[in-house]
């Protein structure tokens, strides 16, 4: 059915259309999206409208567009987050009004690599607690988590009463975090996260590396984590000063 036209530019009106075919269910999540020919025909535009459109929504991430196969319907991300809010995994998942779980993957000690001692501003003979887990969401894996605390901090033994590490510093240490220090960058397919997180080779995944730090600029906390990029959205508030 062609789009009924009204004032607006064209290709503005071709966007309202694709957004409201999706949200209604015509298009669903990952769903492979028609030709640009079929398509636009099926709407009474020109191609060139309709690739103006699509770019839009590519923009968005309403789309994704992969070289040599098609468009497709990207999905809706799950969990949401401003980047400048300090919030742990656990709280992210319940925000979303989902049960967060914890898969143990390892644990062990090593000791201090050249930027653990410039990162924590410790000694070459410093031991760490390295933690691998996946972090669930209503039983699905959606974040692969490695993090490294000072064995003088927390030991192994403690580590597995709590799913939170900031919850269980905070309770088991006496150490409350105040901010992190963080980096994020968009990887591709990864050979060792990705199956863990049940991931098809084009879902893409967002490294958040932090180190956690108290109020007295004591860091206390490394984590890499790798999120899901279908299932997280991070923005951050900008401010003009």
């Amino acid at each position: 059915m062609s789009i009924k036209q009204d004032n607006r530019q064209l290709y503005l009106q071709v966007i309202d259309k694709i957004r409201q075919d999706i949200a209604s269910g015509v298009y669903m999540e990952h769903e492979k999206l028609p030709s640009e020919f079929a398509w636009a025909k099926k709407l009474g535009v020109s191609r060139a409208t309709l690739r103006e459109a699509l770019r839009v929504l590519e923009e968005d991430k309403v789309i994704i567009r992969r070289h040599g196969v098609g468009t497709f319907v990207n999905a809706t991300p799950l969990f949401t987050s401003g980047i400048e809010q300090l919030n742990s995994v656990t709280d992210m998942i319940r925000e979303a009004n989902m049960t967060p779980g914890t898969i143990f993957l390892s644990s062990s000690t090593e000791g201090a690599t050249e930027e653990d001692m410039k990162r924590f501003n410790c000694r070459e003979d410093e031991e760490f607690l390295v933690i691998e887990r996946v972090r669930t969401a209503n039983g699905d894996p959606v974040v692969f988590c490695q993090d490294k605390i000072p064995v003088s901090v927390l030991s192994n033994e403690v580590f597995f009463q709590k799913e939170s590490l900031l919850a269980l510093l905070e309770e088991k240490a006496n150490v409350q975090i105040t901010y992190a220090v963080a980096d994020i960058e968009p990887i591709g397919y990864d050979d060792k996260v990705s199956p863990l997180l049940n991931c098809s080779p084009e879902t893409a995944l967002l490294l958040l590396k932090q180190t956690h730090f108290d109020s007295q600029d004591k860091p206390y906390l490394h984590s890499a984590n790798f999120f899901r990029s279908d299932k997280f959205h991070f923005h951050i508030l900008r401010k003009r000063i």
